[in-house]
């Protein structure tokens, strides 16, 4: 993610999230928040936002997923699922073991896509979400090692 890409981001954001988040968290995880790690994939080089995604490296072993997002327009074409999958393998190189993210209860097919990436519930955040209070499950994906191989295995098929 560049500078030029917040408020793209940001509008799409808005649009899709019913509580997102501002402009200026935007801001601080580009340029003040050494653990942040964030991508964007253009709709074609140097068209608009198609997905995002902003993840955390906490305690230098743990990458955490705090946001993913892909515009409804460019759902159902495995945008996701390549972003969070290059999400993974950076997060991988940068010493990462494991992941973890929050996903609303209701979210049935972001917690499927999670799955096939082997996250599994781990708890459940009661009322996690400000505007419903609807519960957020937490997901862990224990290793990014066994992920890596078992993506590097589907590849050389």
């Amino acid at each position: 993610m560049r500078l030029e890409d917040i408020e793209p981001v940001h509008a799409l954001e808005v649009a899709i999230f019913p509580t997102p988040w501002s402009l200026n968290s935007y801001m601080f995880e580009l340029e003040q928040n050494a653990a942040s790690h964030q991508w964007v994939v253009e709709s074609r080089p140097g068209g608009q936002i198609a997905a995002y995604v902003v993840c955390w490296l906490l305690g230098g072993d743990e990458l955490h997923i705090a946001n993913i997002a892909v515009a409804p327009a460019y759902r159902r074409h495995g945008l996701g699922r390549r972003l969070l999958a290059h999400a993974l393998a950076a997060g991988a190189a940068l010493g990462a073991e494991s992941a973890a993210l929050e996903v609303r209860a209701s979210n049935l097919a972001a917690q499927q896509l999670y799955a096939e990436f082997g996250f599994e519930v781990a708890a459940v955040r009661k009322g996690y979400y400000q505007d419903n209070h609807e519960d957020a499950w937490l997901m862990h994906l224990p290793s990014l090692g066994a992920f890596l191989a078992q993506q590097a295995g589907q590849n050389s098929v």
